[in-house]
């Protein structure tokens, strides 16, 4: 995979939705009353490369805004799969940076319908980098990490057509 290079996938196509479902009105996730609205508890997963092209900082880290506009392209196959309509983005209600992200690590962001309003959809985010650069072996020396180092952490809503 190249610069930039995009993979996409649905829990809920291929594997089974991993989180279950529950009422329209924001039961718990994997509640499977009757009248459960399928679209609660849908993950969708983006895994990237960070090309060095992204890198803004000393030690090649990139901006945390390169992690949200990832958030963003999740958000937006969230509704395309709940709504049939890319939606718009409305607000985050919470955003946490924890971890660095530098150009060459593979991050994935994952994000989790929680609650469903008549137009509105809030999503759980996590961005998570899975390998990093290993300069100190060699030029382009690479590692799949031991444990994953979660980057960031959010909260956000997005809302559709009426």
């Amino acid at each position: 995979m190249t610069d930039g290079g995009l993979f996409s996938e649905s829990i809920n196509d291929e594997v089974g939705t991993r989180t279950g479902s529950a009422r329209s009105r924001g039961g718990p996730v994997g509640d499977d009353r009757e009248g459960a609205d399928p679209r609660l508890g849908l993950v969708v997963v983006h895994q990237r490369y960070v090309s060095a092209a992204h890198a803004h900082y000393a030690g090649d880290l990139v901006d945390g805004a390169f992690g949200l506009a990832c958030f963003g392209d999740v958000a937006t196959e969230i509704c395309i799969r709940t709504d049939g309509d890319e939606g718009l983005f409305a607000s985050y209600a919470d955003i946490q940076f924890l971890g660095p992200i530098r150009a060459g690590d593979v991050l994935r962001t994952t994000g989790t319908v929680t609650r469903i309003g008549r137009r509105s959809r809030e999503i759980d985010f996590t961005a998570v980098v899975l390998c990093r650069l290993r300069p100190d072996l060699g030029i382009s020396a690479s590692q799949v990490l031991p444990e994953p180092i979660v980057a960031i952490r959010a909260r956000g809503t997005v809302v559709v057509p009426g």
